[in-house]
C-alpha cells in the first residue's frame, strides 16, 4: 500500500534584484540563499560562516545574573549544589556540562537524573526530599522544571533554592523559583529562544566563568556537549544554535572525551567526518537509549568518565540497548496502530495505551504513527493508577496548547508545539481522550490533511554537478530550520530496482534523463518496488555516499510519483 500523497513546493526563484545583489555568489547558491531569507551579501556570509550573532552575551538573559549570585555564593560557602536533569540526551549533556563547569569552578556538585520508569518526567517531591536529607542547598535543574509548579513549592518549603533552566514553554504562571532561566519567559529579551537545554546550561557556564574568571577551563571546552545535545533534542539550527553546532562539531571530530570516542568507534563511525546528521540518527539514539530502556545515569557516565576502560564497556551497553530499542519501537508501533484505529479508523487524532508498552519508547512510536498517517498521536502506558504517554504532532496542530485546555485532568504535563508527554491518572483518561479527539475534530476537520516536502530548486538531472557538493557543504550543519538542500528532477526512467535492508524496507535505483544517471536510495519506500511507474518525477537530497572505502555520489529520495501528476 502506498503512503498518503504529499504536496510538493518548490521554493520559486528568487528575483532579479536578489540575484544581482548576491552576484558574488555562485548561482545555485544564490538561489538556496535567497529563498531561505539571506539576500544580502553580509546576511548571506555570516550565514554560511556561522560567525558569533552579534548578542551572545548570557547575562542579557533574564534570571542568569540571579543564578550566577547563588552560585558564586554557594561556591565560596562549600554548599552542596545537585544539577537535577532530564533523561533524554539534552537533559544528560545539559547536566553532564554544568557537573564539569561548577567541578573545575571549585564547587561541590552532584548530578542527579530521575529514572523515567519510575519518577517520570521532570521534578518530583520525593527526588527533592532525599537531596535535602543528603545536605543539598541549591538544585539547578536542566531540560525541566518549568512547569513544576507544586514541586517547586515543596522545594521551597524544605528550605531548597532551586534554578530553573528550561527551554520548554512556559505555562501561564512561572514557577516560584530562586531564578528562572528560558528566553521563552515573557519580558525576557534575548534574542534568540531556540535555544535547546543544554544551550541554557551552556549560557549559565559561560555567565559563570566570566565572573569567577579561572584558569582551568574556558566556555569552549564544553561545546561538544552543546552540539550533541542541541541536534539530538531537534533545535532549529539557526542563529546562535547554528554557530555552536558548528563549533562543537569541531571537537567532536577530534574528540577528547573517552566515551564519546568509544562511542563514535562502536556505532562505525570516523570522527573526523562526523556530522549533524550522524548526531541525529546515530549517536543521540543511543545516548536515549540509556533512559528509554533503564537508567539515563549511564550515558551522563559516559560522557564524564575519564577511564578509557569503562567509556568501552558503557559505548557497549547503549549500543546493545539502541537495538534492542529499535525492536521494541517497530513491535508498540504496530500494536498501537492496531489499538487506534480499531476505535476508530476516522480518528483525527491516534490514541493508544496498553499495560505492556514500554513508557520510554512511546514517543518514538507515537512519532512513526504521525509519519504514517499525517495526524496527531499519542502512545502511552497505562499504569495501575497512572497513564503516562508522548504526543507527536503536525504543524497544524499545537498539541501543548491543546494540553492545555486539559490541564484540569492532568498530573503533569509539558513540551513543544509538536512534541509533548503528561502524566494522568486513569480515571480521568477517558474525558482526556474525548476532549482531545473534539479538540483535533474542531482544528482539523476542515483540513486537506497531507504532509507537504519542500524543495530549493528543480533542476534538469544533467545539470546536477558534482561541484555542488562544496557549495552544499557550506550550508552545514543542516537540520530543523536549515534542512538539507532538496532538488526535483522530472521525466526520469528508472533503471536497476532492487530492494534491501531488514525485510526489504529500502529501495535501490538508478535513475536517468538519457544523459546521466545517477545511484538513489529511497529510505522505507520499499513499498514502489511492486508498482513503480515507467517515468517518475524524483524530490532528493545530492550527498556523498562511502561504503567499504569507496566513495559515490548518490540521490537520497525524500519522494517519488509518477510523471505528469500535478
Amino acid at each position: 500500500m502506498l503512503p498518503l500523497t504529499k504536496r510538493w513546493k518548490i521554493e520559486p526563484h528568487i528575483s532579479a534584484e536578489i540575484e544581482d545583489t548576491l552576484h558574488s555568489f555562485p548561482p545555485l547558491l544564490r538561489q538556496i540563499l535567497g529563498s531561505r531569507g539571506y539576500i544580502t551579501p553580509e546576511a548571506a556570509r555570516a550565514f554560511l560562516e556561522a560567525s558569533s550573532p552579534a548578542v551572545t552575551d548570557p547575562f542579557c538573559m533574564k534570571g542568569i545574573s540571579e543564578a550566577v549570585e547563588r552560585l558564586q555564593y554557594a561556591i565560596r560557602g562549600g554548599e552542596i549544589i545537585a544539577i537535577y536533569g532530564d533523561y533524554d540526551a539534552d537533559g544528560v549533556t545539559a547536566t553532564a556540562l554544568l557537573v564539569q563547569a561548577l567541578n573545575a569552578l571549585g564547587a561541590q556538585v552532584q548530578a542527579y537524573i530521575p529514572n523515567r520508569f519510575e519518577e517520570g518526567y521532570g521534578l518530583n517531591n520525593e527526588a527533592l526530599a532525599s537531596l535535602h536529607r543528603q545536605g543539598v542547598s541549591v538544585v539547578v535543574t536542566v531540560d525541566c522544571g518549568i512547569r513544576s509548579l507544586p514541586e517547586v513549592e515543596y522545594a521551597h518549603e524544605l528550605g531548597l533554592d532551586l534554578i530553573i533552566t528550561d527551554h520548554h514553554t512556559p505555562g501561564i504562571n512561572l514557577p516560584r523559583a530562586y531564578a528562572v532561566i528560558n528566553p521563552k519567559q515573557i519580558e525576557d529579551t534575548y534574542p534568540d529562544k531556540d535555544l535547546a537545554g543544554v544551550g541554557l546550561a551552556y549560557k549559565l557556564a559561560c555567565a559563570l566563568i566570566t565572573v569567577l574568571q579561572p584558569q582551568n577551563i574556558q566556555p569552549e571546552t564544553f561545546l561538544d556537549l552543546v552540539a550533541l545535545g542541541t541536534v539530538a533534542d531537534l533545535a532549529p539550527l539557526i542563529g546562535e544554535n547554528r554557530y555552536l553546532v558548528k563549533a562543537g562539531l569541531q571537537m567532536i571530530r577530534q574528540p577528547s572525551r573517552q566515551g564519546l570516542h568509544a562511542l563514535m568507534e562502536i556505532a562505525g563511525l570516523k570522527p573526523g567526518r562526523v556530522s549533524a546528521t550522524d548526531i541525529g540518527y546515530v549517536l543521540g539514539p543511543r545516548l536515549n537509549a540509556a533512559g528509554r530502556l533503564d537508567s539515563a545515569m549511564a550515558a551522563y557516565e559516559l560522557l564524564t568518565t575519564n577511564d578509557i576502560f569503562r567509556a568501552g564497556q558503557l559505548a557497549q551497553m547503549l549500543d546493545v540497548q539502541n537495538r534492542e530499542r529499535q525492536q521494541i519501537t517497530r513491535s508498540i508501533q504496530e500494536q498501537a496502530e492496531q489499538i487506534a484505529l480499531a476505535e476508530n479508523p476516522d480518528a483525527l487524532l491516534l490514541f493508544a495505551a496498553h499495560p505492556d508498552f514500554n513508557s520510554g519508547v512511546v514517543g518514538l512510536a507515537a512519532s512513526r504513527l504521525t509519519e504514517q498517517y499525517y495526524r496527531p498521536a499519542i502512545v502511552a502506558h497505562y499504569g495501575s493508577h497512572f497513564t503516562r504517554g508522548s504526543c507527536r504532532s503536525i504543524p497544524e496542530f499545537d498539541i501543548t496548547e491543546a494540553l492545555d485546555q486539559c490541564v484540569d485532568l492532568l498530573e503533569h504535563y509539558g513540551g513543544h508545539t509538536a512534541a509533548a508527554g503528561f502524566t494522568i491518572r486513569n480515571e480521568n483518561l477517558p474525558v482526556f481522550v474525548e476532549r482531545l479527539q473534539s479538540i483535533a475534530s474542531q482544528q482539523l476537520s476542515s483540513l486537506d490533511l497531507r504532509p507537504c516536502l519542500s524543495a530549493d530548486a528543480e533542476i534538469p538531472l544533467s545539470d546536477l554537478k558534482p561541484e555542488y557538493l562544496k557549495y552544499l557543504d557550506w550550508l552545514q550543519p543542516t537540520g530543523i530550520k536549515n534542512r538539507e538542500v532538496i532538488f526535483v528532477s522530472r521525466g526520469l526512467q528508472v533503471k536497476y530496482p532492487r530492494l534491501v535492508g531488514k525485510d526489504g524496507a529500502h529501495l535501490k535505483i538508478s535513475v536517468t534523463d538519457g544523459w546521466i544517471t545517477h545511484d538513489a536510495i529511497a529510505f522505507r519506500q520499499g513499498y514502489w518496488f511492486q508498482q513503480m511507474p515507467p517515468l517518475i518525477d524524483l524530490m532528493y537530497s545530492f550527498e556523498k555516499n562511502e561504503y567499504n572505502g569507496r566513495e559515490t555520489i548518490q540521490l537520497n529520495v525524500r519522494d517519488l510519483k509518477p510523471s505528469g501528476i500535478p
